[in-house]
């Protein structure tokens, strides 16, 4: 237990890289990499698992999100673009995309600006038919997990210059048609259990 802390606290971020968000298997850190805004997504240990199982899941899992990552934008599915990958300390290194999730955008204009909410759900459904037509699937889709990507300049507060699907930890490569129906039913509950009236998006 002792040698899986100090591994632990040899491989933690630096403390200069603010924390933007922590999950279940990982933290994203904001950070510049080469004067490029990005942010670092790293797969913290687990105590209770064994140190080489939780060491080789680990590895596995960052691997298998970087080759998503690099399908959807061979794809053109968007996504963040993935700027590297270090397997030895399991962390992604990746585009910092600006802007609020669709969760956010949605619950903050659904009533004064219904036009931008459905054009943003269109495109978010657009991006999802494009990932599924790549034979990708996502494992969580969420509009939390949906980047409304801000305009460059003074734009309006509910003005979108495309959405940004993030978070492909549970995504897969080889995606059969089951995995996409999964993939949308996952997507509708999200969207009841989260948005009050989910039928009107």
């Amino acid at each position: 237990m002792a040698a899986q802390t100090a591994a632990a606290a040899a491989e933690s971020a630096p403390a200069s890289w603010p924390l933007l968000s922590q999950g279940a298997e990982a933290r994203v850190y904001e950070l510049e990499l080469c004067g490029f805004p990005a942010v670092a997504k790293h797969r913290f240990a687990k105590a209770y698992r064994i140190e080489a199982v939780d060491a080789r899941l680990r590895k596995e899992r960052t691997l298998a999100e970087a080759r998503c990552l690099a399908r959807c934008w061979r794809a053109g599915v968007p996504a963040p673009a993935l700027l590297a990958a270090d397997t030895a300390r399991y962390t992604l290194y990746l585009e910092r995309v600006p802007g609020r999730t669709a969760k956010a955008f949605v619950d903050a204009f659904r009533d004064s600006a219904p036009v931008a909410v459905r054009s943003v759900l269109r495109a978010f459904g657009a991006a999802v038919a494009k990932l599924h037509g790549a034979g990708l699937t996502h494992g969580d889709l969420t509009t939390s997990n949906v980047i409304c990507r801000r305009p460059p300049g003074d734009a309006a507060d509910a003005a979108v210059a495309g959405v940004v699907l993030i978070d492909f930890g549970l995504g897969a490569t080889n995606a059969s048609v089951e995995d996409k129906a999964v993939d949308l039913y996952v997507l509708e509950r999200a969207l009841v259990s989260t948005h009050r009236d989910a039928d009107g998006l």
